[in-house]
């Protein structure tokens, strides 16, 4: 399934919000590891040097497809449902996980960060190319019907 283009939203001053909202054909429990485990994330987003899996917890990504390393702190965190990333003082990455029927999921995400015109449209392609690749990391590793297999290592 083609990943849907993402929308931009300028808020105030130099922030703005990136929303996507792509439908992946695993189940929840198959895409939440991707999204909150070191070795989930290594597969088609960044490089977590620091990850602690908790409200509070420190965090500190490479990312992949970019020379850059963030840190700051999870600043949400509900098991199988909620994981928000706050970086580099006040820029906040967002997975809201929801369950659609047993074998697919919709994630809606979220990036709310400072930057110009420029950078909303260069982020905006930025994700939708890591949402690419996270749909053919799982899909690649999930197995048929159902999709709920041990997450990806």
């Amino acid at each position: 399934m083609p990943t849907p283009q993402g929308t931009s939203e300028r808020r105030s001053g130099d922030r703005y919000l990136l929303h996507f909202e792509p439908h992946l054909p695993c189940a929840y429990e198959t895409v939440w590891p991707a999204l909150t485990t070191p070795e989930g994330l290594r597969r088609w987003l960044a490089d977590a040097d620091v990850l602690e899996r908790h409200l509070g917890g420190a965090v500190t990504l490479h990312w992949l497809d970019e020379d850059e390393t963030v840190s700051g702190r999870v600043t949400a965190w509900d098991v199988e449902r909620v994981a928000e990333y706050t970086v580099d003082e006040n820029d906040r990455i967002r997975f809201y996980l929801e369950p659609l029927g047993t074998d697919s999921t919709l994630v809606r995400f979220t990036d709310d960060r400072h930057g110009s015109d420029s950078d909303c449209a260069r982020g905006l392609a930025v994700w939708h190319d890591r949402f690419e690749r996270l749909e053919a990391v799982l899909t690649a590793t999930a197995p048929g019907p159902g999709r709920s297999a041990a997450p990806p290592h």
